[in-house]
């Protein structure tokens, strides 16, 4: 087996490339200051529920320790297994999203939660699916990019077919329900076909569409509704439908410049719903400030970045499906960080969506790192250029 077999970039000299020419430590570090700063938060955040409820004060920081080592080994697992096999299993992929979407939803499979039918246990493990799914959706869109480029670009169907997907997988996520997952996957894959180069006017009217349907999707349903209304103004009714939005805000305001200090938050204390998880970001806020959100933000901003980065290289190398994959995870980490920040500072109604490598939770979690054990994959790829196709025409198209 060849230095090329394992992905590795040969060297002047003739060995086999050094850690930098395998791994962008960039995009490394700033992933492991992220997932530092989450482990730091969930502790600080959960403290006094796992001590109410477990007897055990670390109890959530200690599975979200657990969860890290093994999102950190599938992580190790996905930078070495060559993307090309992922490429050649998107068939498979797109069968397993709508098998693993369908299955939370048969009864005595799916885990039911607060009216919510999103998870599938595993023993001590629940998996959430809409996290899972996320991830699939980008590894089987920037195959059909690749496979579908031409037509994709040129006729409209190329536009219609992977909709299809997305509305069909959408519906689903609606019945769990779920309408922050549906909304970021339709976000993820609307973003993956504009950056490759579908027409603009026909996500003008897609999304004149998307936003009509939506709309009466929210209508239609009473909770949803009570949450846009506690949205538009919590304060009319602190107590009730706009608890959770005006704690949150108070926990970002008692921040000030600096903040209280870590494990001094008050709001945590019981007062803020979830608060160690989908409104990890107003702890964070009370407890490190202005300047620690700005560090958070910057840390995002910086990941984005380097997976952006990381795309163009490949794209220039010949490696067209790490490319779109990159771009992909870009654009899923900016989206759902920004979403997930929007709510916890009232800009956007409850979504349930959680904050990327910080929230507890270990679907979200090892999914997360798994998508940056990806991208460092494509870094790596990327080292060497890709060997021409001499026929492309005689490829064989897989749906």
């Amino acid at each position: 087996m060849t230095a090329r077999d394992l992905g590795l970039a040969p060297v002047a000299g003739g060995g086999v490339a050094s850690l930098r020419d395998s791994v962008d430590l960039p995009l490394l570090l700033t992933a492991l200051a992220l997932l530092g700063l989450g482990l730091v938060m969930v502790a600080s955040a959960s403290m006094d529920m796992g001590g109410r409820y477990f007897g055990n004060t670390w109890h959530f920081f200690q599975r979200q320790v657990l969860f890290a080592a093994l999102g950190l080994l599938i992580a190790t697992f996905l930078w070495s297994v060559p993307l090309e096999r992922w490429e050649r299993a998107g068939p498979w992929l797109l069968l397993l999203v709508m098998l693993l979407l369908i299955a939370v939803l048969i009864p005595g499979i799916g885990r039911t939660v607060n009216g919510a039918t999103r998870w599938i246990p595993l023993g001590p493990f629940n998996l959430q699916v809409a996290e899972l799914v996320k991830l699939l959706v980008v590894m089987y869109l920037a195959g059909y990019i690749v496979r579908h480029y031409s037509t994709l670009r040129l006729h409209f169907k190329g536009f219609i077919r992977p909709l299809v997907v997305l509305g069909l997988g959408t519906v689903l996520l609606l019945l769990q329900p779920d309408f922050g997952g549906a909304a970021i996957m339709l976000a993820i894959g609307m973003g993956m076909l504009f950056l490759a180069g579908a027409k603009l006017w026909q996500f003008i009217a897609l999304g004149a569409t998307i936003v009509a349907g939506m709309a009466v999707v929210a209508v239609a349903a009473p909770y949803r509704m009570a949450r846009l209304t506690a949205f538009l103004d919590p304060w009319q009714d602190p107590f009730a439908t706009g608890f959770q939005l005006t704690q949150s805000l108070i926990a970002i305001g008692s921040g000030g410049w600096f903040g209280s200090g870590l494990g001094s938050s008050v709001q945590k204390l019981f007062y803020l719903p979830e608060a160690h998880n989908d409104f990890l970001f107003a702890v964070f806020a009370e407890e490190f400030g202005f300047v620690g959100v700005v560090v958070l933000i910057a840390l995002f901003a910086l990941l984005t970045w380097r997976c952006i980065r990381i795309g163009l290289w490949a794209e220039r190398a010949g490696h067209a499906f790490g490319s779109h994959l990159a771009f992909g995870v870009a654009t899923w980490m900016a989206l759902q960080a920004s979403l997930n920040l929007a709510v916890n500072m009232g800009l956007l109604p409850t979504k349930g969506l959680t904050l990327p490598f910080l929230s507890y939770g270990g679907s979200s979690l090892i999914v997360s790192l798994a998508a940056i054990g990806l991208v460092l994959r494509v870094y790596r790829e990327a080292q060497v250029p890709a060997p021409r196709q001499p026929n492309p025409s005689r490829r064989r198209r897989v749906a």
